[in-house]
């Protein structure tokens, strides 16, 4: 999962967002910053029970916020949908490094005509950062 600041980044850049299920958002200034929400049709709470786990699935909580614009909250898109937005600019996913194990990857677009490469520890963050310049 890309982190909040390039999350926010890519959000000030001028990446929209259309809430589906699955989605990953964080809410500033709430005194939530360090929790992730995850949009979903039900909410489904594991719980330990004296006869063992239960799955309670639950239409709301007592704490849950009534609702939220989306504009107030940073979505941390996924690498699939990362990769999704790039859509026909996206030219390649690597790995870089040597060895067995890859130091980061690179993932390569093509800007106006040019292809560029952006390489990051993480293929998430590869992907963002590559995103970022076809936003700019």
């Amino acid at each position: 999962m890309i982190d909040l600041d390039l999350s926010t980044t890519l959000r000030d850049a001028g990446l929209s967002w259309t809430p589906t299920a699955g989605d990953r958002f964080v809410v500033l200034d709430r005194d939530l910053d360090d929790q992730v929400f995850v949009v979903s049709d039900m909410v489904i709470e594991a719980r330990e029970t004296p006869s063992g786990p239960l799955l309670a699935f639950n239409g709301t909580t007592e704490w849950a916020l009534d609702s939220l614009q989306v504009q107030d909250a940073v979505w941390l898109p996924r690498e699939d949908q990362l990769r999704e937005l790039l859509g026909a600019a996206f030219v390649s996913l690597e790995s870089a490094g040597g060895g067995a194990v890859p130091a980061g990857f690179a993932v390569t677009v093509r800007v106006a005509g040019a292809e560029r490469r952006h390489l990051e520890v993480a293929a998430d963050a590869a992907y963002a950062r590559a995103l970022l310049d076809l936003l700019a």
